[in-house]
């Protein structure tokens, strides 16, 4: 999950790319990542981690991010899968305030 943060702060949308299960990303990823203007990530908070099995696992986060100088905060739980040693985002749920 850090990486993926760090990668979407830093625009590596190729990381971004790999790192996202084939079975759920998107098909136009590089056309979504390129749209204009990005948000500037401010922060990232790790509120859980559970570990479901050896090659399942939930992570719920708070990131902020500032976009058209409006300050947001993006709060997901997010599945991930490990497959041949290696983490894939799988999806994510936005929990109701």
């Amino acid at each position: 999950m850090r990486s993926r943060y760090t990668a979407f702060s830093m625009n590596l949308d190729d990381y971004i790319e790999r790192s996202w299960h084939p079975s759920t990303r998107p098909k136009d990823l590089a056309a979504e990542a390129k749209a204009s203007p990005r948000p500037r990530w401010m922060g990232l908070r790790i509120k859980r981690h559970d570990v479901i099995d050896d090659d399942h696992a939930i992570v719920e986060f708070t990131a902020r991010y500032q976009l058209r100088g409006r300050m947001f905060t993006l709060h997901e739980i997010s599945r991930f899968v490990r497959e041949d040693g290696h983490w894939f985002y799988l999806d994510g749920k936005f929990p109701r305030r």
